[in-house]
């Protein structure tokens, strides 16, 4: 989007001296609004657990990647070992993309993970099946709420509906009449 000043504006923020009141201006209208995220893309190479994955990249740089919005069962938790299997039928050896805008405090790149459906039989497929958002469908994640505030509101909307679906449906670790939350687990 352009915005055309007027002409006036320009010469009287140079005549008075106004440089950096202009560059901050000039900022403002070249950058895009919104929080923009960034894209990692590359082959997964190593399924972790249901929420964390490496990702290797075109100039062969492994990223630790957690799954933005959810929290899939530990390793020796129960479900732990479905949930690693099942998010590695998803992106295990496929090509992702990675969207995401933060690091955590160890380091790893928190993004959502997107890869091809695997209904997909051309040669190239559009990425268009969210693993994590897949992962709760599947009953073998939480939609991990105090994460939500850093979701859009649509993503928010999908990971809560499609939990309480795999509840309602009884699928994965909703089988369990009290499932262990993750975070409780790792307390213990």
């Amino acid at each position: 989007m352009w915005v055309r000043l007027p002409k006036h504006t320009l010469s009287v923020a140079f005549r008075k001296g106004h440089t950096l009141r202009l560059l901050t201006l000039a900022l403002l209208l070249i950058v895009p609004f919104g929080t923009s995220a960034e894209v990692l893309s590359g082959r997964v190479v190593r399924v972790v657990d249901g929420d964390t994955v490496y990702v290797l990249d075109a100039a062969k740089t492994q990223h630790k990647v957690r799954l933005a919005g959810i929290d899939a069962p530990e390793r020796g938790q129960p479900f732990g070992t479905k949930s690693k299997e099942r998010m590695a039928e998803f992106v295990a050896g496929k090509e992702v993309e990675v969207r995401w805008d933060k690091e955590d405090r160890w380091g790893r790149v928190v993004g959502t993970v997107w890869v091809a459906s695997p209904d997909c039989r051309r040669m190239v497929c559009p990425k268009t099946l969210d693993a994590g958002l897949a992962l709760i469908t599947s009953g073998l994640a939480w939609h991990f709420k105090r994460y939500a505030h850093e979701q859009t509101e649509e993503e928010r909307l999908r990971y809560a509906f499609a939990e309480e679906e795999a509840r309602a449906r009884k699928v994965g670790l909703w089988r369990d009449p009290d499932p262990a939350p993750p975070w409780e687990w790792r307390r213990r």
